[in-house]
Parts: C-alpha cells; structure tokens; sequence
C-alpha cells in the first residue's frame, strides 16, 4: 500500500510547494492566479491602446484580477487618480506640467512605461515636397497665419485645423515642442485620438497631430509629415533630433501596491517592453539615449 500511494503523496506535495513558491513569486509574466482585486486606469488616448493590450495580457495571467482601461486625456487621468477617482492616472505629461495638478505634484508616484512619438499628419490630398514642413510654416499653420496649402507650396486647398482638447497630454507635448507655445487658432476640437485620425483622413486639407502609435505605413489616407527634414521615427526620438515626443506615465497616488503594483511592473517587464510597447508603435524607457526633465531639459543618459 505504501509503494502504491508514494507516487501520488509525492505529486501533491511537489504541486502544493509549487502553488506556494507561485504566490509569492512577484514574476507576474510567468504566474497565474497570484494577485486579485480590481483597478481602474483612467487618461492618455495615445497610451489607452498599449494598456489595454497589456492589461489583457495580465489578465489572461491573473483570472482574479480586472483592470479597467478608460480614455479621457491626461489632465482627467492626472486629477482622477489624485483625487482617488481612479487607481492610475494615464498621461504623456509630466505631474507638474498640468497648472491645476503642479502644487500636488509631490503627491504622485512617476512610473514611466514608454515613450510615445508625436508628428503632424495631414489628408493625402495635402502633397509638400518630400512630405515635409519646416517649424515656422507649421507654426503658421496652427496660429492661423496661413490658411491655404498653396501659400507654402502645397496645393490649392483649405486648411482645416483639428486640435485635442486642453485636457490633451498629446496637445501639450506638440504645442510646447512643435509650436514652440505659440496659441493654436480655433479648429475642430476632438477628445480622442481615434476621432482625430477618421477627421483627418476623411477631410480634405486636413491637419492634426497623432502619437505615432496611430499611424500605419499602409494607411493611405494620411500622411505623417517630417519636421525641418527630420523623419518621426524611433531612431531619431531616442537622440532627441526629432523632438516632438513625451513619456508615457502612469502616476499613481504615493507608491503602487497589491494589484496596482503588480500591474505597473508588468507594464515594465520585458514580455511588455521588448514586445508589447514596439508592435503598439511607443518606444521602450530603456532605448531612449537622453532624458527629459519636466521643464524640458536634455540630458544624455
């Protein structure tokens, strides 16, 4: 009796150290059912997609846990999750950039997940040479100064404006670092990225700004235009000679726990950096050779 049952004693007992070494193991790539409860991330439009994919990803991991993705922009992300409304706070801003957030700054916990591109993308109608703008024309452009392609050189077409909302962290990015903060005049205002996107494709003479992650090579309907000569591409973001871009931040009120946490690190493990964060077209922390403080300010790593 002993010989017939040893075999099934021992299976169970290499499967019960298994579920203990399981629970508390931190790998959440490798481990399912470790960590349970509910979140909610609330902000970015250009980080909502990378997000939500890696929040399947995790979940399909963790059958106990639900993670809730919602849109907004990153000023809504921002006051959200400092008021507790939400566990994450989404924005391709930093903290202190956002006027009504910067005196609670300090309250807020930076976890930098990506890096996301920002370009001005323009209907295929709109042909300028070698798909390019210099800064001052496309700063014409958003002030109102020009209100016709042909006037630098593109072809007789209205220019038709579409700008994100204040609460924009991709606003903020491309009015301070392709506009050089100079006021955008009044055009079709859209909250989401996606809604961008349709507008411009859909709209003769349109121009707007996208992440980077919303722009496919096959996409005929519009064009991503080069700045000063410089293409948007990875390559020139993590130098800094293209750049229009911003970190991908999911802030959290004081240091991340329990599922919060488990998330975030998930957000920065490999399984996500290496393969998520590319195939969603962002650029991962670890690529980029400079950095950025929230004041703008350049610094090689």
């Amino acid at each position: 009796m002993r010989n017939k049952f040893s075999p099934v004693l021992l299976a169970l007992t290499l499967s019960f150290g298994a579920l203990l070494t399981g629970c508390g193991s931190k790998d959440t790539n490798n481990t399912a059912g470790t960590v349970k409860g509910s979140i909610t991330a609330v902000g970015s439009t250009a980080l909502q997609p990378l997000v939500e994919n890696a929040a399947k990803g995790f979940m399909d991991k963790n059958s106990e846990a639900q993670i809730q993705i919602q849109g907004g922009g990153s000023g809504t992300g921002l006051s959200q999750v400092l008021s507790g409304g939400a566990n994450i706070g989404n924005s391709d801003i930093f903290a202190e950039e956002k006027k009504e957030i910067a005196p609670k700054a300090g309250e807020l916990k930076d976890n930098k997940v990506a890096v996301v591109g920002i370009a001005a993308v323009v209907n295929s109608q709109v042909k300028l040479k070698d798909n390019n703008i210099s800064k001052d024309d496309l700063i014409k452009v958003f002030t109102g100064k020009v209100t016709n392609w042909k006037e630098i050189g593109g072809p007789d077409l209205k220019i038709q404006l579409v700008n994100r909302p204040a609460s924009s962290g991709t606003r903020a990015t491309f009015h301070t670092f392709a506009l050089d903060k100079n006021q955008e005049a009044q055009g079709i205002t859209e909250e989401s990225s996606g809604t961008v996107k349709k507008i411009v494709e859909d709209t003769p003479g349109a121009i707007g700004y996208l992440a980077l992650s919303y722009i496919k090579a096959e996409n005929t309907k519009l064009i991503a235009l080069n700045l000063n000569g410089v293409v948007p591409t990875k390559e020139k973001i993590v130098t800094n000679d293209y750049p229009v871009w911003a970190y991908e931040h999911m802030y959290t009120k004081g240091e991340p726990t329990d599922l919060t946490k488990a998330f975030i690190d998930y957000m920065l493990s490999d399984a996500v950096q290496k393969n998520d964060v590319p195939k969603a077209g962002f650029i991962a922390i670890t690529d980029m050779k400079v950095e950025r403080s929230a004041e703008g300010k350049i610094t090689q790593k």
